[in-house]
Parts: structure tokens; C-alpha cells; sequence
């Protein structure tokens, strides 16, 4: 293998198994770079239901029901969940700095890659690359300049050194101004730790479908069944020709909005559609719909995922500003995501739920 390869695999490649994908899957996942630095362990602060919605118990056939689902969405399968309260918008950034501050916590992509990880995962005999390329690292979205294989995430996604939730788009860019935004860049592992310090947990996959769904009953979208690509606009996705064209008709060119900026759900949730790709609690797996038990299921107890076998994932809902029709349509309300918990990217967040 090339320098040049040798580095290519370590900074795209090793993100996913590109040439395993058979359908689009929105999401890669970043090396792991575990135990480079530790953060601190939040303490709970006091409980506060401020800026939630009780979101009432109720019965629901779960999974897809339009054609547009994938594999994993299926079979329907009825699930009962018991009420629980659930963050009205996606954590924004003042509410993340809030807890940095308080916490000192350190983020996931703000710690070096743990080079003795991250061989486990590339072929043996691997030469360590140089320490600028493990050195802290985010994910950032680049529009291709025209049409482009879909199945090849490489072309739109670029591995940026000094990208974080402080400096969403590149080491030089700021949260000032995007105070409102849902914070991105945000691994599994550090929205469980801001759920933790906040006295809240992540909602499991269940909860959040039932939630986004918003009391209606078998519709495509937390709005019903009218397309996300009919004015006025409902959520803040990528309207034209992904990877290359957003047109903007929402609003907002291919970037986060102000949580709020849509209309609200029937449970009064925001953004449950687009904006950013939500951490759930549960572990992945594809087939865990035909044994899914029917009473508030948390979960499989182990992750297993076909496209990127051995690589432990978690579950992601709601789609985000890159989603499109052509592409993958995941601001579907059954849609499914998933990625490693050590992953952020540009169009990754979070809300929390409380019991």
C-alpha cells in the first residue's frame, strides 16, 4: 500500500466501509481515539422539567409504512411506551457551553486518536501515520461540485484538524452568533455525559419515534403524509441535488438552523425531522425489529451491524440538513441511522428525556 493510500484509508476509509454500503446510509463513523484524555465525570445537576414537554404513554405500530423504508425498518411491530418528558428542541450550543463550563468536560473530537485503537481497525502491518494526523479531528460536509456516486460518502465528507463543536466548519470558524443552533460534532459517548450532568437520560429508540411522531398515527412525517418538499417549508433539509446543489428553499444552505425555526410537532417537540441526526440510547442492530419486545423496548443488549461488521454501533434518529429524497429521505419519522458512539460530525446532535 502507497503513502498515499496508506493515508487516504486512514483518514476516509477506515470512517466506513464504503464499498460495503448497497443503499444510502447518511452517516460514517470517525477512528476510535478512546483514553487520551480523560474528562471529567459530570455530576447530576438538580432536576428541572424547564423547556420540556410531557409526552403522554400510549400504543403505536413501529417501522415504516410507506415505501421509502429501509430493510431495518421493518416488520411493524406494536410497542407500548409509558410517558415520559422529552426535551421540546436538540441541545443547542449555549446550553453545551453551559455544561463545559460547569464541567470542564472534554469532547470527543476534541482528544487526539488513540493510535493504539485505531490500528486494531486498519490492516495489519499498518505503518503509524504522522502524530498531525491523529492530532484532534472532525468530520465537515463539502459539496461535491457535480454529480458523484452516492455510495462513495469520501467525496462529501472532509476529515478536518480542529474541528469540534466549538468550530463547526473548520478550526477558523465559531459558535458566535449560533448560540441558538443545535450543537454538533458530538460523539455518543459526550451527549450521554451532558444527559447525565443535565439529571436526564437519552431517549431510547422507541421514545423517540412515538415522540416525533406527535400523536398521529401511521404518517409518514411528524407533519403527516404532505411531502418535506412542499412550502411552506417543515424542516430544514437539502432541497435539489445532493451532493452538489442545496437550493436553500427552506432557508438554510446546507448548515444547522435555530431550534424553532419550523413548526412544532402535535407533542410540541421541534426539529424532530432534519436540522441534526439525534443520539438515542439503544445499541444497533438490523434485525432487531423481528424480536423487539412490545413494552417499552431499550434496546438490544449488543450491537450488529452487516454493513460494518465488529464496529459497535448506536442508534441515531431524525435525519439532518443534508437529507434529501434522492439521497435517503431519513427525516421519515421510522427512519434508522446508526454509527459508532465515538463519532461527531457536522450534522450530528442530541435531546434528552426524563422519566
Amino acid at each position: 500500500m502507497s503513502r498515499y493510500s496508506i493515508t487516504l484509508y486512514l483518514l476516509v476509509i477506515t470512517l466506513s466501509v464504503f464499498s460495503q454500503a448497497k443503499i444510502p446510509i447518511c452517516h460514517v463513523s470517525t477512528p476510535n481515539r478512546l483514553k487520551q484524555i480523560k474528562s471529567p465525570s459530570p455530576k447530576p445537576t438538580l432536576k428541572s422539567h424547564a423547556g420540556m414537554k410531557r409526552i403522554p404513554a400510549g400504543i403505536f405500530s413501529m417501522g415504516s409504512h410507506d415505501t421509502q423504508g429501509r430493510a431495518d425498518e421493518y416488520p411493524l411491530h406494536q410497542v407500548r411506551i409509558k410517558a415520559f418528558w422529552m426535551d421540546e428542541t436538540e441541545v443547542t450550543n449555549a446550553a453545551f457551553a453551559a455544561f463545559v463550563k460547569s464541567t470542564g468536560y472534554i469532547t470527543t473530537a476534541e482528544k487526539t486518536i488513540d493510535w493504539t485503537e485505531l490500528s486494531k481497525q486498519v490492516p495489519k502491518g499498518t505503518p503509524k501515520p504522522a502524530d498531525s494526523l491523529l492530532a484532534p479531528s472532525s468530520l465537515v460536509f463539502v459539496p461535491t461540485t457535480g454529480p458523484v456516486d452516492l455510495s462513495d460518502y469520501s467525496q462529501w465528507w472532509a476529515f478536518k484538524r480542529g474541528a469540534d463543536w466549538r468550530h463547526p466548519t473548520s478550526p477558523g470558524s465559531t459558535i458566535h452568533g449560533l448560540e441558538n443552533h443545535p450543537v454538533v460534532h458530538v460523539s455518543w459517548d459526550d451527549a450521554a455525559a451532558y444527559a447525565r450532568w443535565a439529571g436526564k437520560r437519552l431517549p431510547t429508540e422507541a421514545e423517540w419515534e412515538w415522540a416525533s411522531r406527535g400523536g398521529l398515527k401511521n404518517k409518514i412525517y411528524p407533519w403527516g403524509d404532505v411531502s418535506v418538499n412542499s412550502a411552506p417549508y417543515k424542516a430544514n433539509s437539502f432541497q435539489g441535488h445532493f451532493p452538489y446543489e442545496d437550493q436553500a428553499l427552506d432557508g438554510y444552505k446546507t448548515t444547522t438552523a435555530p431550534v424553532k425555526s419550523f413548526p412544532a410537532n402535535g407533542y410540541g417537540l421541534y426539529d424532530t425531522a432534519g436540522n441534526v441526526w439525534e443520539w438515542c440510547a439503544d445499541w444497533y442492530r438490523a434485525d432487531y425489529y423481528k424480536k423487539s419486545p412490545s413494552l417499552n423496548p431499550r434496546g438490544p443488549s449488543t450491537s450488529d451491524d452487516p454493513d460494518e461488521p465488529g464496529v459497535a454501533k448506536r442508534v441515531m434518529r431524525g435525519g439532518s440538513f443534508l437529507c434529501n429524497d434522492g439521497y435517503c429521505s431519513s427525516y421519515r419519522c421510522s427512519a434508522r441511522m446508526k454509527s459508532s458512539p465515538d463519532s461527531g460530525l457536522q450534522h450530528t446532535g442530541f435531546r434528552c428525556v426524563m422519566d
